[in-house]
């Protein structure tokens, strides 16, 4: 059974859950993931969904503020064992909602151009590719998309 509990970045579960996701970032991007992980800071994020399948922890995400209309979707993971079971979709969708509640009429994210399973997500759930923004302006292993809260 799936659960999904809100947080915030000191929620024990997510520190894990991020640990595994910066090993697996690591592995598939090598050196290039060093021009992106100082953007990945968890500082202060007050707004983290964590899933649980049979009490497991199976996956995460968390939304920040980006501006007064924009929330930014940050360190979305699937654990492997929990992948393909709606996981990853039922976490975007909860963090969607969440951002709607706090009167965010957008948000934004930016994955890898080596993550098609988090591409596919994106673009599935209603992200449209964007123009790299803010800091990924000049990445290239970067791609960005926005969706339109309704």
């Amino acid at each position: 059974m799936l659960t999904l509990t809100r947080s915030d970045s000191s929620n024990s579960d997510f520190l894990y859950l991020v640990q595994l996701l910066d090993e697996e970032v690591q592995g598939r991007y090598g050196e290039e993931h060093a021009t992106i992980a100082p953007f990945n800071k968890l500082d202060n994020i007050q707004h983290v969904i964590v899933a649980f399948m049979n009490g497991e922890p199976a996956g995460c995400g968390a939304i920040k503020k980006y501006d007064e209309v924009t929330a930014e979707v940050k360190r979305m993971y699937v654990h492997p064992r929990y992948r393909g079971k709606g996981v990853a979709k039922a976490v975007l969708h909860a963090l969607d909602t969440w951002a709607k509640e706090l009167n965010y009429t957008f948000c934004i994210l930016e994955t890898g151009v080596k993550q098609p399973e988090a591409i596919s997500l994106y673009t599935s759930s209603g992200y449209k590719q964007i123009p790299n923004y803010g800091q990924y302006a000049t990445v290239k292993i970067s791609l960005c998309f926005k969706k339109e809260l309704i």
